[in-house]
C-alpha cells in the first residue's frame, strides 16, 4: 500500500478555502437570521378584549392590540363603538382619532377616514379593515369579521 503525501501548497489552499467559507457561515448565518423573522401565524378568528365602556366614554377611542397589528376603537355616538385596523393602508402607519372632526386621521401624510372606515381625504387608497365589535356589561370584546 503506498501512500503519496498532498503537496505543501493544495494541502495549505484547501485549509484556507474551508476555514474561509466556515467563516463566512458563521458570520452570515446569524446576520441572515435576524434579518428575516420567523412567521408567526395569528388566529383568523381571534377575539380580543379591546377595552372597558366605561374608558372608552372618557376619551372617545382607544388603541388596543389585535394580534401583532394595532386596532381602534371609536364610539360613534353614546353607547355605539366601532372598531378597525389602525394601520393606514397608504403606508401603514399607525391611525388615531381626531375629536375636533370626528374622523379617524393619520398623521404621516394627513389621510382622513370616516367613523365607517371609509378614506375621505388624503392619499389612503383603500378604507380600514373593519372589526366586530360586541358589548358584554362594561367590557368591549373585537374579533375579525
Amino acid at each position: 500500500m503506498s501512500f503519496d503525501p498532498l503537496p505543501r501548497r493544495t494541502f495549505l489552499e484547501r485549509f484556507l478555502t474551508t476555514t474561509v467559507g466556515m467563516l463566512a457561515v458563521a458570520v452570515f448565518y446569524p446576520v441572515a437570521r435576524f434579518l428575516s423573522p420567523p412567521r408567526v401565524e395569528e388566529d383568523a378568528g381571534s377575539r380580543v378584549l379591546a377595552g372597558k365602556v366605561s374608558e372608552i366614554q372618557k376619551e372617545g377611542w382607544k388603541i388596543f392590540p389585535m394580534g401583532s397589528d394595532p386596532g381602534i376603537l371609536v364610539e360613534k355616538a353614546p353607547g355605539e363603538f366601532r372598531a378597525f385596523s389602525a394601520v393606514c393602508t397608504h403606508l401603514q402607519c399607525t391611525v388615531q382619532f381626531d375629536k375636533n372632526s370626528r374622523r379617524i386621521w393619520c398623521a404621516c401624510h394627513n389621510g382622513m377616514y370616516d367613523l365607517e372606515g371609509r378614506n375621505v381625504s388624503g392619499p389612503p387608497p383603500r378604507p380600514l379593515k373593519p372589526y366586530t365589535v360586541q358589548v358584554s356589561g362594561d367590557d368591549i370584546f373585537v374579533s375579525r369579521v
